[in-house]
């Protein structure tokens, strides 16, 4: 007996490419809606792991941004300081 699941992914190209111009601010707003709306539990199966695969892209956009200001603050701190800082 063979299943038929749904493909791994929903998310196509197009929004792909819509979560990576995101600011940070965007980015989190909608991972914030996307978490309440997943806790609400109202959302059927299909429509749940859809939110989930597009909420992680969403976590890693912000996590893209955290870093690359965690890194600015440590080219910022090398660049007054002349050494690189400890961590």
């Amino acid at each position: 007996m063979t299943e038929n699941f749904p493909t791994p992914s929903a998310i196509d190209a197009a929004a792909r490419e819509q979560i990576a111009q995101l600011g940070y601010e965007e980015a989190r707003d909608e991972l914030i809606g996307i978490v309440q709306r997943l806790e609400a539990g109202s959302a059927s199966l299909e429509a749940s792991l859809a939110l989930w695969e597009r909420g992680e892209l969403l976590a890693a956009r912000c996590q893209e941004w955290l870093d690359g200001a965690k890194q600015r603050l440590e080219q910022a701190r090398q660049s007054t300081s002349g050494f690189p800082s400890e961590d």
